[in-house]
């Protein structure tokens, strides 16, 4: 039967939830236990796939499809588990099927209400999880700060899980511990009141995460542990680390894996962290510079690209290299300063994007690229205008674009092609999810994989149009990756260039800091290349 960890937070939003709960995932896993994770987004939206990207940081998408909360990437990248739709549930998913099921008259005509309706639909996304994944834990992580009216139905949903569930479930609260400017007193005050905020809606943390500037010393516990009825060895702190993958290490060290067992009666295996630790080590000794420019359409908001940053940087890592990522907002680049500007990259990548803003400084950063020979990695816009320009600039077809940014093109490169994908409520369609692709033997990416099919996880409404492929095979572009069942480009590469690859899908969501995607490990060794070089 599984367990369930819940992990609320107090006192302010954006200390570190996601993060601690990725990081207790990690040390479960190693501690030879199966772990799946969830997230509960108290937001009214369906999912953030239609919100702007500077409201909600990137779009994870999972294996199945979902449009996700970002977190999910942190969730992924720490259990190195894949997670599916039944790991990403909003207020909006639940009141759209609770609806469902009145309209249905699922109810037999009662009066449909939070509790039990809503609350049962809750908990029900909750078991459901737990018997699709055959997980011995799930974690769920509830958004949002005690006390927010939005997810009083989740906390009652949780309270009522443990109500069922008391020997297996187990509440983690995280709190800020500030400090006063001038004196630097840390104060406690903060949670204990939002510890009573939990009590008064009859959940008791069994363990409480502290987020501070400064070192919570056992008189700073002793003294939570007094005002909040919690042991002190079940108050840990979440440190300032340099690197986010050794918050898993620092909550080991304070015992806390041990703490989880002992609570949940699970089986105190042998632990086998050594992997990850060495893998931390191995990143902190990175040392040797690394220049990456991304040029992309969101970059006012780093969160807007997470996945890719990790991934690059992780690539770094590996190679012994501090990543430096270069920030460029494409709006800013014109045929003017496109050159001075991107002079001292190491290596360019453009990622993802949507609409007309700012298009035509993605275009000259792939031009540059592709003319001064320097490693470039197009990610889904990133490879579409990436055609584009060189339709526009190789094969003389001035006027070129994509549909989506002017749907009276004559040469519509890249277009809304027929295919099975998800249909949208905007009226489109979205590829989202895993799809296969067939590499093409004697190319660079196939080098890369070194596999003849792979699959990788997409996101995004346009295709490449398949009439435009001879004219472009003729300047040098090699549609290297194919998806053979819907007859779709996936991967393009150019003849004659060190490193020019673009891909449809979306590599970044299933790279991991201890196992380096092919493509960023293949970009990050070009562009060492390209620095020793210089």
């Amino acid at each position: 039967m599984a367990k369930y960890i819940f992990i609320t937070g107090g006192v302010v939003s954006g200390i570190g939830k996601g993060i601690s709960g990725a990081s207790i995932g990690r040390i479960l896993k190693d501690r030879g236990l199966n772990v799946f994770m969830q997230k509960f987004d108290p937001y009214i939206n369906i999912d953030p796939g239609t919100m702007s990207p500077y409201q909600h940081g990137e779009v994870f998408v999972t294996k199945d499809g979902a449009e996700t909360d970002l977190d999910l990437g942190h969730y992924e990248r720490f259990i190195d588990e894949e997670l599916s739709r039944k790991s990403s549930i909003t207020t909006g998913k639940i009141y759209a099927e609770v609806l469902r099921k009145e309209r249905l008259g699922a109810y037999n005509g009662a009066t449909v209400q939070v509790i039990p309706h809503v609350t049962d639909e809750i908990k029900q996304n909750v078991y459901a999880a737990a018997k699709e994944s055959n997980a011995d834990i799930i974690i769920t992580e509830i958004g949002g700060t005690i006390g927010d009216i939005e997810s009083l139905p989740f906390i009652e949903a949780i309270r009522q899980i443990h109500s069922e569930n008391p020997k297996d479930t187990l509440f983690i609260h995280t709190t800020l511990v500030p400090a006063i400017p001038g004196s630097n007193e840390l104060k406690t005050k903060p949670t204990q009141h939002s510890y009573k905020e939990l009590m008064s809606l009859g959940i008791k943390a069994d363990i409480i995460i502290c987020r501070s500037d400064g070192f919570i010393t056992d008189e700073i516990k002793n003294k939570i542990s007094l005002f909040c009825d919690v042991p002190t060895k079940a108050i840990v702190q979440s440190e300032n680390t340099d690197l986010i993958y050794a918050v898993p290490l620092s909550l080991k060290r304070q015992g806390l894996d041990e703490y989880i067992l002992q609570k949940l009666d699970l089986p105190n295996q042998p632990e086998t962290t050594g992997d990850w630790e060495k893998m931390v080590e191995h990143f902190r000794k990175a040392d040797k510079p690394l220049d990456i420019f991304l040029v992309g359409k969101y970059t006012a908001l780093h969160d807007a690209y997470l996945s890719v940053t990790n991934a690059i940087c992780d690539a770094g890592y590996q190679a012994g290299r501090k990543v430096n990522i270069d920030w460029i907002n494409s709006e800013n680049l014109n045929e003017d300063n496109y050159e001075h500007r991107l002079s001292s990259a190491d290596a360019i990548i453009v990622p993802g994007g949507f609409g007309t803003r700012g298009i035509e400084g993605l275009m000259l950063a792939s031009k540059y690229a592709r003319e001064r020979k320097v490693p470039y990695f197009g990610i889904c816009y990133g490879m579409q205008l990436a055609l584009v320009e060189i339709a526009r600039n190789l094969l003389g077809l001035t006027e070129a674009n994509t549909t989506e940014c002017n749907l009276y093109t004559p040469y519509p490169i890249i277009d809304i092609i027929e295919t099975e994908s998800k249909i949208d409520e905007l009226g489109g369609t979205l590829r989202l999810g895993n799809y296969a692709c067939k590499l093409k033997d004697d190319t660079l990416i196939k080098k890369l994989y070194q596999k003849d099919e792979i699959v990788e996880r997409h996101r995004h409404r346009y295709e490449v149009n398949n009439k435009f492929i001879p004219k472009f095979e003729e300047v040098g572009v090699v549609f290297s990756g194919i998806n053979e069942e819907q007859n779709l480009v996936e991967t393009i590469e150019l003849k004659d260039h060190p490193f020019f690859i673009a891909c449809q899908f979306h590599p970044e969501f299933i790279s991991r800091p201890n196992k380096i995607h092919p493509i960023f490990k293949g970009f990050i060794d070009a562009a060492i290349h390209m620095r020793e070089m210089k």
